[in-house]
């Protein structure tokens, strides 16, 4: 499975009689940037908090990396990184402070130079000794990617990364997703709500309807399938129509 990066198998996830999650099969290639799209409660942060192992299925087996979840857990925390929607952080510590609890807990004994190196590429130098409670969202989120990568995960999950962006921090953010996926390889995984982001950020795209899968394919598969709609906007729609029915 070198070049499957997330296997899901007749994944389920049920709160006493509600199902969040019904016989989810996913496949997700290595290299890849996977937008999850669906309307509020459709499934899409319980899928992730399952994939990222902070919630345990109801039902199925899931492989992220090569690794069964179930069998090795704590392997599989070892080789993602996940950033939620709302990124906690010690609002009174720095950048850098931050970062040092957070690499420590990641494994790094060591984590300074590797954070400087992160920073870097990130493009945030000078704002190391900033305390994180002063920084705008995006900044934020720019602190958060840090802390997601500094382990140097093979696969990156995004839950919601644009929610709360001006336009200008969700350029940046974009323009980030896609350095990563470039020039590190990581395939990642991104929950959005925001059709003009799949566009711009993703190779392939899957939709959740009330917990169901119901599309799965590579973004230019989508664009030629419909070649009569003029916005991904029409082509959501039209799927999840199709869906219904």
């Amino acid at each position: 499975m070198a070049d499957i990066a997330i296997h899901t198998s007749a994944l389920s996830k049920s709160y006493g009689d509600h199902v969040a999650l019904r016989n989810l099969d996913l496949t997700i290639g290595t290299g890849e940037i996977f937008g999850l799209l669906g309307h509020n409660g459709a499934g899409k942060t319980t899928t992730v908090n399952i994939l990222t192992t902070l919630l345990a299925p109801t039902t199925g087996e899931i492989h992220v990396a090569g690794v069964n979840v179930a069998v090795d857990p704590n392997r599989v925390r070892r080789m993602i990184g996940y950033l939620p929607e709302n990124v906690q952080f010690y609002d009174n510590l720095s950048t850098l402070e931050n970062l040092r609890f957070f690499g420590r807990l990641s494994g790094l004994s060591r984590p300074d130079a590797r954070i400087q190196d992160v920073l870097e590429y990130l493009d945030f130098t000078g704002h190391d000794h900033e305390r994180v409670g002063s920084f705008s969202k995006g900044m934020r989120q720019r602190v958060g990617i840090a802390q997601a990568i500094l382990h140097e995960p093979s696969v990156l999950f995004l839950d919601e990364p644009t929610s709360g962006l001006d336009p200008e921090g969700v350029r940046q953010l974009r323009d980030v997703i896609v350095a990563l996926n470039r020039d590190l390889g990581m395939t990642i995984f991104m929950n959005t709500h925001l059709l003009s982001e799949v566009t711009k950020t993703c190779t392939s795209i899957g939709i959740l309807r009330q917990g169901e899968l119901a599309y799965q394919a590579s973004l230019e598969a989508t664009l030629e399938a419909f070649p009569g709609e003029d916005s991904l906007e029409e082509i959501y729609l039209n799927i999840r129509s199709a869906s219904a029915s």
